[in-house]
């Protein structure tokens, strides 16, 4: 570069350099940092530097919208409108430069003149709202090369991610799932019926095989294109993704997430995040221009021929030019198939008339009068009887409203129409003028339907306007693309037409699809003057115009592009241009406009005969828009905007742009704002709603001091733009369109057009592509939905989807939430084949998507989660307490009733064993009926005496001491199903000293996977002996058995079906009441296999507090539907009634497989007032039985005798499942308040359980007040702390009392890791003390860790003496206003969730049934879920019940509701078949089975998604 300087240049450089020397000596002194000197060097510096020139050498112009005191103002007429001297452009520049003014916009002025045609900027014809001139010299020729600039800066921001190589493990998927495209979907390449012709396909790929893209970018590409089946792991490492199991995904996605800066630490403790509200981003562009001016459009001018109205206008030209062509309709052919006369028009459409007047209804009773509304229904290609029907609505004074029809079933109709066709209070009649003659509807963005009503005035004027702006004389031809229903297809193809005797040439969307280049052809057959086209149309032609070589547009003088103030739609205009330029298009002759249903036409270019005046154009920064800010950008960049003008102002119209929220206050001169016009020409409401007619129709702008700028309302538009330079009208969005993501603006069609320069062609089918944004945790999120491509591979999809959210994150900074792709021809459609956003937006919503691949990206997109929380120092135990004391909290224990003080006539108190007290039994009441077992068909399969227990006991214990030569002590384990023969084989080893083992039979149907737990069980518990029944001896030998275990390492097998007929010599009495009686095994919701020892003494004392807390005597029935396994429901089931005396009717849970009413119906049959059940066993009667209760009703079943009904269960109580139970059966007799719950562990098999409830203490001296609900917040308990709060508020939980104390139980609330008591109403470990504690683990099988102190630990304060159980759930104490039977107020404990299975994440601890219950309601679909995390990673497991079709689209829905209510981000979505949860016996989901299960791929699911 070469600087030559005068004599003022050298005094300008002397004092730059002493300015520079004084920021150099304030960084010396650390008055300022090395950054903020380098940048007031560059500031210093860069005011004296040239602007570099642009690429193509065309004027790049500076200067201010509205120009300030230091720039001279310049009137622009109507003849210059447009055109610029560039010479007094650098002056008026230089003297802003002068005054200090800083140039806020760049506006560009077209391509240079002076340059000759061959050198003229050639243009990309791809629909890209992003664009960029480039020139190439072409040798002897006028053709050159187009490039689409959009395209090459996506494939350039891509090219930065060329080293980071896809790292995104990769969906599973069954095979059945894969594309499933139907064949009546698929529309064959012969078949156009999309918006885009068959042969685009081909085209694509021939424009990007001539364009010559640049070697990295095909290198680029073809190293991506052999990448389908391949991820890095980051070291350079490739491997198969198809082969990875889960596990390996999950390790893939952890280590892609800690390679991505900020985003990487989202799941570790030190993680910040800002809280709900966005901080504003502080070097935010701001708008620095002044506030602008009102633009007014040229005077409306006054003709003294025109008609007073449109019926006038018809009538003159069907009586003076009868014969005139007024429309010409064509078939599928391009044949004119009716031709439409003005004649015709005028005396057919008073047929319309006269018959809506006279014809319908009566003389007396009219159906229809003036000012009513009718509903003008007509297909697509029938233009001339929706014109003649249009007419005659307007010569019989009603309201036409044309109506959109679907093209098929599956597309989606026009919603809410009805309630523009219905009555609405009108007041007082309008004057005619003024009365409405128009109501045509929109679509809002969330698919509700708003009627525009149009007075005749304002149609009349909107016609006189458009005239004048478009200059249209008689007799002028017209060819028309558009609809001819609303919009600017109706303005200029039926109203504006018939006002000046125009011919209209209307194409069909039917002819379309089959010709594309038909409307070209058309302007040349007829000569047109004037075409209305869409920018989607002059594409169409640009696919076939190879085909066409006798094409001549040289009459046409203006060309009026209906979607022109859509930005990308500049490139289809050029494109157009380039290419027909030398078929006779002028470039004068393209005219965009900018129109809205509210108020109509908004400008329009000006057709002009000086080619000299080319239109303009702005490079605005991307960035800049994002925050509703104008700022100048360079073409080379890859994120800029560039937008060409919709013309001036109409005609007799005022615009100005308005602040889109808030006040509508004036915006500033480089500020994006609303538009907003005041003309008579415009929409006068919504029909029918007067309060959004005031918002959108009643507008005054105001100032920045408050005035308003006139006393006219203005209108708004729903355009979001600016007024330029010279009055020139620029749109850069729409209001419907508009997505604010973290504060930041952003069009849905930006997103469109960068998706599609992804590889368009090779996975989008035909370019369908729908974005709208979904409101998810108070903040607005981007979703794409594309329609794939029948050939696409599934590799081959999810690397587009990638590039697509690469792309778009480079060149918008902003994250994309979901990107789905469905099949092809499956989006719902509007009447004209484009996609129905709204409704495809429900769809998605409500989960009736059906993708076939979907991408979710919460990690990436969603920033505004609430901030973790910060573990504080720990507070001393003793400090805990004091300050409970101080603040008058009481510490959070309780006790149930205390045995000693229980004056009761119990018998069995005198044994210290229970084969003491079933042998008393035997002796006092040998014929007492102790159990009866029922079949499915509620008959008795067998029952049990006393004695009957008594002599079989006998004989197993001389069993075990003949064939199995057992010692006391020996373990021996029960494989019985339920029934008799279990507890026989239960007392007959106590009668033998030895120590029972209930387990669980092996099922016959699935023997590979229960017998392991079987063999399992058997060789942890080191039972020296099995006992079973015959057919399980055969099942355990069986071959299926041998290919699942060793059936050789068995222990001695003894068949109980053969028993010996003596009597033992001796029953064995135990030496200490402390030894061990039976053990109890389980399996844990985390999946530990536990044993615990249960002594004698604490077995007699768990029956005695039983006993009394359920008032169990010999005359009483008791009914029991529980698995006799392990905990309550074995004690229950074996031990109660022989130390209680009362009758247990036996039901075997598995009965109720086939026969669901089995248990209710016992429960009438033998008039049971208590039973015992599972969730599992209640759960299948609330599904089985909900639509049966008329017929067992009708059978005679009652349950009015029952009044307690009690879960048994080691969970927090399932609130909704109970209360479901309990309204379902209450016209069968249940009382409400019958159903309760119990609570037990495996430290104590129960703590609480509910007794009776239903009558007064002085009628029957029940001893427990009704069970307590309270609602808590459920934020506040992940941070371990309890919030009551009212029914009803956002984010409260139900909590249902765990049921009464039983006696002898004292329980505490201790801080699980400092050991310490807590206060009344703090969540803390319930610990539990009491005579029936489990005495210890007998063993551990897969985890060791497991110490003593769960059953032997002690407060680190305060009560330090007593030993206390550890149950390991977390819950609550708090004191109620109810009393107990003596008379204290009662302590209710509310179980809130296992330790074990609580999940930290965040820092908070989450319970999974809270995330699970959230699920369930996400969709109709999932009828079971589970959760679990693996490496921090939260997997969520949902059951579906449908159609396989429907597995993708729970994916967005899990995401989103457990980020709205639970502030979680979901990293594995998994959805299984039905049954595929693991459940115990007891109706408690297996979480870590399930875990395990995924890990090992061995779920089989249907589909896997991995969320970014």
């Amino acid at each position: 570069m070469i600087l030559s300087f005068g004599a003022n240049s050298c005094l300008i450089v002397m004092m730059l350099n002493v300015k520079i020397m004084e920021q150099l000596v304030s960084l010396k002194i650390s008055d300022i940092t090395q950054k903020g000197y380098e940048k007031k060097r560059s500031k210093l510096i860069g005011a004296y530097l040239p602007q570099p020139p642009t690429a193509n050498g065309a004027a790049v112009v500076r200067c201010r919208l509205q120009p300030g005191d230091g720039a001279p103002r310049r009137t622009f007429r109507a003849a210059h409108v447009g055109v610029c001297d560039v010479r007094e452009a650098a002056a008026r520049e230089r003297a802003a430069s002068a005054a200090g003014n800083r140039p806020l916009f760049y506006f560009r002025f077209g391509v240079d003149q002076a340059l000759p045609q061959e050198r003229r900027a050639p243009v990309s014809f791809y629909s890209s709202r992003y664009h960029q001139l480039s020139r190439r010299r072409q040798a002897g020729g006028s053709t050159c090369r187009d490039r689409n600039v959009h395209t090459e800066a996506v494939q350039a921001a891509l090219a930065k991610h060329k080293e980071r190589k896809m790292a995104v493990p990769m969906p599973s998927k069954r095979r059945s799932l894969v594309v499933q495209t139907s064949m009546d979907a698929y529309t064959p390449p012969g078949e156009p019926r999309g918006p885009l012709p068959a042969s685009c396909t081909c085209w694509f790929v021939t424009v990007l095989s001539d364009h010559g893209m640049p070697s990295w970018t095909t290198t680029f590409l073809q190293r991506h294109g052999k990448q389908c089946e391949q991820t890095s792991t980051g070291s350079g490492v490739f491997c198969q993704v198809n082969k990875f199991t889960p596990a390996h995904k999950v390790a893939r996605l952890l280590q892609k997430r800690e390679s991505r800066g900020a985003n990487a630490v989202f799941f570790l403790e030190t993680f910040v995040l800002n809280v709900h509200i966005q901080q504003p981003d502080p070097n935010q562009p701001k708008p620095e221009g002044a506030q602008m001016l009102a633009m007014r459009g040229e005077q409306l001018g006054v003709v003294t021929n025109w008609p007073p109205s449109l019926e006038a206008a018809l009538q003159r030209w069907g009586t003076i030019s009868p014969k005139a062509p007024c429309l010409t309709t064509m078939d599928t052919n391009g044949k004119p198939l009716y031709i439409l006369t003005y004649g015709k028009l005028w005396t057919r459409s008073m047929k319309v008339a006269y018959n809506i007047l006279h014809k319908l209804g009566t003389k007396q009773e009219p159906m229809v009068r003036p000012g009513d509304r009718v509903a003008l229904v007509f297909p697509n290609n029938d233009p001339a009887a929706f014109m003649v029907a249009f007419y005659g609505c307007l010569l019989a004074e009603v309201v036409p409203v044309p109506i959109e029809v679907p093209l098929t079933r599956k597309d989606a109709g026009s919603q809410q129409i009805g309630f523009l066709l219905g009555s609405c209070p009108c007041g007082r009649r309008s004057p005619p003028l003024k009365a409405p003659c128009l109501l045509q509807y929109k679509t809002c963005k969330d698919g509700s339907v708003l009627g525009v009503t149009v007075t005749r005035i304002a149609l009349l004027t909107h016609c006189q306007a458009l005239t004048q702006a478009c200059g249209y004389t008689e007799a002028e031809t017209i060819v028309n693309v558009l609809d001819f229903k609303k919009d600017v297809g109706l303005w200029h193809g039926i109203l504006t037409s018939v006002m000046n005797m125009m011919h209209v040439i209307s194409i069909p969307y039917s002819l379309m699809k089959v010709n594309p280049l038909s409307w070209i052809q058309k302007v040349c057959q007829y000569k047109a003057k004037v075409a209305c086209v869409k920018s989607r149309d002059m594409h169409w032609a640009l696919v076939a115009h190879r085909d066409q070589r006798d094409v001549n547009l040289s009459s046409l003088r203006m060309l009026i592009v209906a979607d022109g103030a859509n930005p990308w739609s500049i490139s289809s205009c050029d494109a157009f241009l380039n290419v027909f330029q030398s078929k006779g298009l002028r470039q004068e002759v393209i005219c965009p406009c900018a129109s809205s249903p509210e108020a109509l036409t908004v400008a329009i270019r000006r057709p002009t005969d000086d080619s000299n005046q080319p239109p303009g154009r702005g490079v605005l920064s991307m960035h800049g828009l994002t925050y509703g800010v104008i700022r100048v950008d360079s073409e080379e960049k890859l994120s800029v905007l560039t937008v060409q003008d919709v013309g001036l102002v109409m005609p007799g119209a005022i615009m100005c742009s308005v602040k889109p929220d808030g006040v509508p206050q004036l915006c500033r001169t480089d500020e994006i704002g609303e538009l907003c016009v005041c003309a008579v020409a415009t929409g006068t409401s919504y029909y029918g709603l007067s309060g959004m007619t005031k918002n959108t129709f009643e507008v005054f702008p105001m100032t920045s001091s408050g005035a308003p700028i006139s006393e006219y309302p203005f209108i708004r538009t729903g355009l979001l733009g600016f007024v330029g330079p010279g009055g020139l009208v620029f749109v850069v969005g729409k209001m419907d369109g508009l997505m604010v993501v973290g504060g930041r603006r952003h069009n849905a069609d930006d997103i469109v057009a960068t998706a599609l320069a992804v590889e368009p062609m090779k996975f989008v089918y035909r370019g369908r592509i729908a974005v709208f944004s979904v409101t998810v945790l108070h903040d607005d999120r981007i979703v794409i939905v594309a329609e794939q491509r029948p050939d696409s591979t599934e590799e081959d999809s999810f690397q587009w989807m990638s590039r697509v959210l690469q792309a778009i994150d480079s060149i918008h900074q902003v994250g994309v939430y979901c990107l789905a792709l469905v099949p092809a021809n499956t989006l719902p459609k509007t009447p004209l084949g484009g996609i129905h956003l709204s409704e495809t937006k429900q769809l998605f919503l409500e989960g009736s998507l059906h993708p076939c691949n979907v991408l979710m990206c919460p990690h990436t997109c969603v920033t505004n989660l609430p901030k973790p929380r910060q573990k504080q120092p720990e507070i001393g135990p003793a400090s805990v307490m004091v300050g409970n004391l101080v603040s008058g909290k009481r510490i959070a224990q309780a006790s149930g009733r205390d045995l000693g003080q229980i004056e009761d006539n119990d018998q069995a108190r005198k044994f210290l064993f229970l084969s003491e007290v079933l042998q008393w039994r035997a002796q006092t009441t040998p014929d007492h009926v102790l159990y009866t077992l029922l079949n499915c068909r509620g008959t008795i399969a067998n029952s049990l005496t006393c004695v009957q227990l008594h002599k079989r006991a006998e004989k197993i214990a001389v069993m075990l001491a003949e064939r199995g030569h057992l010692q006391d002590g020996d373990h021996v384990a029960l494989v019985y199903p339920p029934g008799i023969d279990l507890i026989a084989a239960f007392y007959g080893c106590l009668y033998a000293g030895c120590v029972p083992i209930t387990v669980r039979p092996p099922h016959p149907q699935n023997i590979a996977t229960t017998l392991p737990t079987v063999k399992m069980i058997v060789e942890v518990s080191r039972s020296a002996c099995l006992m079973t029944t015959q057919l399980i001896c055969k099942l355990l030998r069986s071959r299926e058995a041998a290919a699942a275990v060793d059936v050789r390492t068995w222990p001695l097998i003894l068949d109980t079906d053969d028993l010996p007929k003596k009597r033992p010599a001796q029953i064995c009495k135990p030496s200490n009441p402390d030894t061990l009686a039976y053990l109890d095994f389980s399996v844990s919701t985390t999946g530990m296999l536990a044993g615990v020892k249960m002594s004698h003494a604490a077995t007699s004392a768990f029956c005695r507090s039983i006993k009394l807390q359920c008032e169990l005597y010999p005359s009483r029935e008791v009914a029991i539907c529980l698995d006799p396994y392990c905990g309550l429901g074995f004690v229950l089931w074996c031990l109660c009634s022989v130390y209680s005396g009362h009758q247990s009717i036996l039901i075997p849970p598995s009965e109720l497989e086939t026969n669901p009413a089995l248990w209710l119906l016992a429960v009438s049959q033998y008039k049971v007032r208590d039973t015992f059940c599972s969730y599992s066993v209640m759960e299948l009667c609330t599904k089985g039985l909900g639509s049966q209760t008329e017929s067992l009703k009708a059978r005679g079943l009652d349950l009015s005798r029952v009044r307690t009904c009690v879960v048994v269960a080691e969970e927090r109580p399932r609130i909704a499942l109970t209360q479901s139970f309990s309204k379902l059966f209450k016209d069968l007799g249940l009382h409400p308040r019958a159903v309760s719950t119990s609570f037990g562990c495996r430290v104590n098999l129960a703590i609480c359980l509910q007794p009776h409830r239903l009558w007064t203490l002085a009628e029957q001296g029940t001893s427990g007040p009704d069970p307590t609900t309270v609602y808590v917040d459920m934020r506040a308990l992940r941070h371990d702390r309890v919030r009551l709060v009212e029914r009803g508020s956002p984010h409260s939980l139900p909590l249902m009392e765990s049921g009464k104390i039983l006696p002898g139980v004292r329980i505490i609330i201790a801080n699980p890791e400092t050991k310490g008591p807590l206060g009344d109403s703090h969540l803390g470990e319930i610990w539990v003390h009491s005579a029936h504690n489990a005495s210890g683990y007998f063993t551990i099988y897969g985890d060791e860790s497991l110490q003593s102190d769960h059953f032997s630990s002690r407060l680190s304060f305060g009560d330090t003496q007593t030993i206390w159980a550890r149950t390991g759930y977390l819950g609550f104490l708090r004191r109620t206003e109810l009393t107990d039977a003596n008379g204290e107020r009662h302590d209710a404990l509310y179980v809130v969730g296992a330790l074990d299975e609580a999940m930290e994440l965040r820092g908070m601890r989450y319970h999974p049934i809270d995330i699970e219950t959230s699920v369930i309601r996400a969709h109709k679909s999932v009828t079971e879920c589970a959760v679990f995390t693996w490496t921090n990673l939260l997997v969520v497991v949902v059951e579906l019940d449908g159609s396989e079709q429907e597995a993708l689209d729970l994916v967005p829905l899990v995401t989103n509701v457990v980020l709205e209510e639970h502030y979680l981000i979901v990293g594995v979505v998994v959805v299984v078949d039905i049954g595929v949860i693991p459940i115990n016996s007891r109706g408690e989901k297996q979480r870590m089975h399930l875990r395990d299960g995924f890990l090992a791929d061995q779920l089989d699911p249907i589909y896997v998604a991995y969320n970014m």
